[in-house]
C-alpha cells in the first residue's frame, strides 16, 4: 500500500486511462493555414501562383494599428509573421500586399468543415480558431485502419486546397499536441497507440502542447520548464502551489497534463448539423410556360408551409432553384422582414422575381429551400377579427415594396438610445435587425409631432432663467397660459465639443389650448456664448 507524505496530493493514475480502456480514439485536424487557404480559394489561384505569388498578409485593425493575422508563403519568406504589426513588417518588405482578415468567415467555414469531417467518425467538435477534433472510436476499420484513414483524410483535404496536420491519440489533448508539435514522419500524421506509454512518447513536446495561456507559458519558461518531460523532475506539489489559484484548464499545467494523459476527462461539445427545410419537384416533362411554373411554385409553397408549421418555424430567407434541361441553374432569393409560412405571400413575392427567367428548352426540377428560419409559434386565429380586417400586415407590405423597389429604396425608422431628440431615431434597411435600445430612455414623454428641424422663436420672459410668458412663431404671437418643466438635457460629451450648450425643455400651452415643446439653448453665464436662444421643436397632442 502506498502512502503520501507531508499532505501531498496524489497524481492521477498514469496507467491505462478510462479513455484508453474503453478504446477511445480522437483525431485532431489542424488547418495550419486556414485563413490563407480560404483567401487563395476566393481568388481562384493555386499556391504560389497568380495573386499568391507576391508577399501578402491578412490584417486586423487594432487600437495600435493593423496587426498581421496570417501571411502566405512569400510573405513569411519576406519576414512577415503572425502577430507582427503591419508597420514593422513593411520595414522588412516595403512591397507587402494587404488584405482584410475575416475571422467570422473562417469560423463559419470551420463549422461547415466539422460537419463534413463526420465522414470519418460519428461526431466532431470545433477546436477554434483553425482546428477540428473527430471521435473515430470503432470507425477506423471502415477505412482499412488508422493509417489508411489518415491517408484518405490528407488526400481529401489536399483536393480542397487545405493544408492540414493530423494525429490520432487516446485523448484530445494528446492528439492536439502531436498534430501541432509532433514530428512529421511523411506518412500522413502521427499515431499514438493505446498500448504506448503516452508520458514517454510525448516527453519531447514543448510546453505549448498543453494548450496553455501565453502568460502561463512565460512563467513555466522562467522556471526552466520547456518540455513536457521537464515536469517529471519537479514534484507535483511544487507546481500545484505555484498555480493553486488557477482553476481554468488553460491556466493550470497540471490539469492540462492530466487531460493529456487521460487521468482527467475533457468534455467536448460536438457539432450537430442543422438540416434546413427543403421541398422540390422533379417534373415528368420539362415546362416552359409561366403559368405551369406558377402552379409548381404554389404546390411547393404549400408543402413548405406545412413543413415549417411542423417544425414551429417561419422562413426569413428563401431560395428558389430552377434546373433547366441544358444543365443551367437559375436561382432567385427572397428575404422577408419577418418570419412567415404563408404560402400565398411567398408566391406573390416570387412572382415578381420570375418575370425575367429564361426557361430555355424547359425546366425539369424546381427546388424551394429555406436558408434562414426563425421560431414562429402556432396562433389561434380570431374569426371575427379576420372577417373585419382585410388589410396587409406591415411585414408583408415591406416585403412587397422591397421586391418591387429594391432593398436600398425602402427604409424604416427605429429607436436609438440618445437623450438628444433629433438623434432618438435612425433610419435603417427594413430587413436589418433592430439594434437593442436602452429602456431607461422610455420614461421621457415626447410630443406627438417632431419638426424636421427645430425652428427659432422670439420669447418674452420675466427673468432670463425663467419660463417664457409670450413667444412669436411663424409670424404669430402666442400667450403662454400653462408651463411644465424644465427638462434639462446635457450635450453628449463623447461626440460633441466642450463648447456645446445644454438645453432646458418646456411643455407650454397657449391661450387657445394648443401645446408646444420648446427649449432654451444654453443658460446665462455658462461661458459658452451670449444670450440663450429659444427654439420650438415639437407639437403636443
Amino acid at each position: 500500500m502506498s502512502s503520501h507524505r507531508n499532505g501531498s496530493t496524489p497524481a492521477p493514475e498514469q496507467g491505462r486511462s478510462a479513455d484508453q480502456a474503453a478504446g477511445r480514439r480522437i483525431l485532431s485536424i489542424w488547418c495550419a493555414r486556414l485563413a490563407i487557404d480560404r483567401w487563395r480559394h476566393a481568388q481562384g489561384c493555386a499556391e504560389r501562383e497568380g495573386a499568391d505569388a507576391d508577399p501578402l498578409v491578412l490584417i486586423t485593425e487594432t487600437a495600435h494599428g493593423p496587426r498581421i493575422d496570417a501571411a502566405n508563403g512569400a510573405g513569411q519568406a519576406a519576414g512577415a509573421l503572425r502577430g507582427m504589426m503591419l508597420a514593422d513588417a513593411r520595414t522588412l518588405c516595403p512591397h507587402l500586399k494587404v488584405a482584410i482578415s475575416d475571422p467570422a468567415g473562417d469560423l463559419d467555414f470551420l463549422e461547415r468543415l466539422a460537419i463534413w469531417a463526420q465522414r470519418w467518425g460519428p461526431w466532431s467538435a470545433l477546436d477554434p480558431p483553425d482546428g477540428l477534433l473527430v471521435d473515430i472510436s470503432a470507425a477506423s476499420h471502415l477505412f482499412g485502419g488508422e493509417r489508411a484513414l489518415l491517408t484518405d483524410l490528407q488526400q481529401r483535404f489536399k483536393a480542397r486546397g487545405l493544408a492540414v496536420r493530423t494525429a490520432i491519440a487516446p485523448t484530445a489533448g494528446a492528439a492536439w499536441g502531436l498534430a501541432h508539435y509532433g514530428p512529421c514522419d511523411g506518412r500522413g500524421g502521427a499515431i499514438l497507440a493505446a498500448q504506448d506509454d503516452a508520458r514517454a512518447m510525448l516527453a519531447d513536446l514543448p510546453m505549448a502542447a498543453l494548450r496553455l495561456d501565453d502568460d502561463v507559458l512565460t512563467v513555466l519558461r522562467r522556471l526552466g520548464l520547456k518540455r513536457l518531460g521537464d515536469m517529471d523532475g519537479i514534484g507535483r506539489d511544487a507546481i500545484m502551489r505555484r498555480f493553486r489559484n488557477r482553476r481554468s484548464p488553460a491556466a493550470n499545467p497540471l490539469i492540462r497534463m492530466d487531460q493529456l494523459l487521460g487521468g482527467v476527462p475533457e468534455p467536448l461539445l460536438p457539432v450537430v448539423p442543422t438540416h434546413m427545410p427543403m421541398v422540390q419537384r422533379r417534373l415528368v416533362e420539362p415546362i416552359r410556360h409561366r403559368d405551369l411554373l406558377d402552379q409548381v411554385l404554389r404546390d411547393l409553397s404549400q408543402d413548405m408551409a406545412r413543413t415549417l408549421e411542423g417544425r414551429g418555424e417561419g422562413a426569413r430567407r428563401l431560395e428558389l432553384g430552377l434546373w433547366r434541361v441544358d444543365g443551367e441553374v437559375v436561382v432567385r432569393r427572397l428575404e422577408m422582414a419577418a418570419a412567415t409560412r404563408e404560402a400565398d405571400h411567398i408566391c406573390r413575392l416570387f412572382a415578381a422575381r420570375l418575370d425575367d427567367v429564361d426557361a430555355g428548352f424547359g425546366i425539369e426540377t424546381v427546388r424551394l429551400r429555406v436558408s434562414w428560419a426563425e421560431g414562429l409559434s402556432l396562433e389561434q386565429g380570431d374569426l371575427d377579427k379576420a372577417a373585419e380586417e382585410h388589410g396587409t400586415s406591415l411585414a408583408a407590405c415591406i416585403d412587397r415594396l422591397t421586391v418591387r423597389l429594391g432593398t436600398d429604396a425602402v427604409r424604416r425608422p427605429v429607436p436609438h438610445a440618445s437623450h438628444i431628440p433629433e438623434r432618438a431615431q435612425r433610419w435603417q434597411p427594413p430587413l436589418a435587425p433592430e439594434s437593442p435600445s436602452q429602456g431607461q430612455l422610455a420614461f421621457h414623454a415626447r410630443p406627438l409631432k417632431m419638426l424636421e428641424r427645430a425652428e427659432a422663436i422670439a420669447v418674452l420672459y420675466a427673468t432670463p432663467d425663467g419660463f417664457p410668458r409670450q413667444f412669436r412663431w411663424r409670424g404669430q404671437v402666442h400667450e403662454v397660459c400653462r408651463v411644465e418643466g424644465p427638462e434639462r438635457i446635457a450635450p453628449e460629451w463623447w461626440r460633441e465639443k466642450s463648447t456645446v450648450r445644454l438645453r432646458d425643455y418646456y411643455r407650454i400651452e397657449d391661450q387657445e389650448g394648443r401645446r408646444y415643446w420648446i427649449y432654451r439653448h444654453g443658460i446665462i453665464g455658462d461661458g459658452r456664448g451670449g444670450v440663450p436662444d429659444w427654439y420650438l421643436q415639437g407639437l403636443c397632442a
